[in-house]
């Protein structure tokens, strides 16, 4: 069976057999270093940010309620372009969405140690998980024209790119601090430097998403099946990954009681095992398929969980985190991939769709979670993680299959 006539070419998800050759290979290579450059520098401001969460607390006197209050302001900013932005994306094209969104970005980190009072801090925070939302849909777009652009998977080492940058941004964050080099200035310097790296990858980035004929449809995302099935599976894998972030480290202080220093390793080895299997992933997607590949990492996630709830010792509980780092950390990438290429439904559209259901799933994970723990331990609440887990090896193969993903 020739390539144009198998079932995968008529799949929602299928590029078109040519749809490597449209591009120059030198163009080709110049969109995806562009395209690590910008995941790069996402995951650096990200972490710049989050370094200086302290430095915010101090500066404005905050309480812990009006700390969250200002932390939630970002996560509303995101939230508000995940419902608003996708159509404008799709008509400009990603170079320009890239390059506004991160700019913006850029101003915004730049002024959240200099505002004068509180409220010009929240209005700051606001657009700042706005366009940083925006940069995040758009350079996903981007990323997903490139893959089918190039006609293979690089999705998840472009995600990869951006768990180095977060790493390269808090390193860099807290030997600056430590030299003596004042907040605001580590964030001027970190803004300048985003922005710079904005300008000069832009040239290189496609203006246009040049997806095949199926994904420029004008459908309604809030009525795509395909979308809704998506979006739920990362909410479910996301609510899993969020409570890692919150609760790994708490786990290791309160349950295996370990030291301090000891309990940081366990935000390490997750998120080094994201960082290895993110870079390994699209060559496992190549070989063995989407489907395939989400089935094995959701189960090594699911094993991991359970082994460490079950075993609550430092060496079995690390190693479980790191287990669970390496099986989720290609969820987002595959199910951001699947949901650029919905049939009808432009790739801005799509990853906004799914990109928002998933942070739903980030940001109240957690909190159900907390809430379980509270009525009962913290190792039933975390058996929500290994349920979630268990979850996506059980549905999203067979929707990934479903789709031809």
């Amino acid at each position: 069976m020739s390539e144009s006539s198998s079932p995968e070419s008529s799949s929602p998800f299928a590029a078109p057999p040519d749809a490597h050759r449209v591009l120059s290979l030198p163009a080709r290579q110049r969109a995806r270093a562009a395209s690590m450059a910008l995941f790069f520098v996402a995951g650096m401001m990200f972490a710049s940010w989050g370094v200086h969460v302290p430095t915010v607390r101090d500066k404005f006197a905050l309480s812990p309620g009006l700390l969250s209050i200002a932390l939630f302001a970002v996560a509303v900013g995101s939230i508000a372009a995940m419902l608003t932005i996708a159509r404008w994306i799709a008509r400009v094209g990603s170079r320009t969405a890239c390059l506004a969104g991160g700019l913006v970005m850029s101003a915004c980190a730049a002024l959240i140690l200099v505002v004068p009072d509180y409220p010009l801090l929240l209005a700051v925070l606001a657009l700042f998980g706005f366009s940083m939302a925006t940069l995040d849909v758009a350079m996903n777009a981007e990323a997903s024209a490139v893959e089918i652009a190039i006609g293979r998977p690089i999705m998840s080492s472009l995600h990869g790119m951006f768990s180095i940058g977060g790493m390269a941004g808090a390193a860099a964050g807290g030997a600056l601090l430590s030299a003596g080099m004042a907040p605001a200035v580590h964030l001027a310097l970190a803004a300048a430097t985003s922005a710079t790296v904005l300008v000069v990858a832009s040239p290189a980035v496609l203006p246009h998403v040049p997806h095949h004929e199926h994904a420029h449809g004008g459908g309604n995302r809030w009525r795509s099946p395909a979308l809704w099935m998506l979006g739920g599976i990362a909410l479910v894998a996301l609510i899993a990954e969020g409570a890692m972030y919150d609760w790994a480290t708490v786990y290791m202080r309160d349950v295996v009681v370990a030291s301090p220093a000891l309990a940081s390793a366990a935000y390490a080895a997750f998120s080094g095992g994201m960082a290895i299997a993110r870079f390994a992933g699209d060559a496992v997607r190549a070989r063995f398929g989407a489907p395939q590949l989400v089935f094995a990492s959701a189960s090594l996630a699911c094993a991991g969980m359970i082994g460490a709830l079950l075993l609550p010792y430092s060496a079995t509980v690390l190693t479980g985190f790191t287990l669970m780092g390496l099986g989720l950390a290609n969820m987002m990438p595959v199910l951001f991939a699947a949901a650029a290429r919905v049939k009808g439904i432009h790739a801005a559209e799509g990853l906004a769709h799914v990109a928002g259901l998933a942070y739903f799933g980030m940001l109240f994970g957690p909190v159900v979670i907390g809430a379980v723990a509270q009525a009962s331990n913290l190792t039933i609440g975390l058996s929500v993680v290994a349920l979630c887990a268990a979850l996506v090896a059980a549905v999203a193969p067979k929707v990934l299959a479903r789709l031809k993903i």
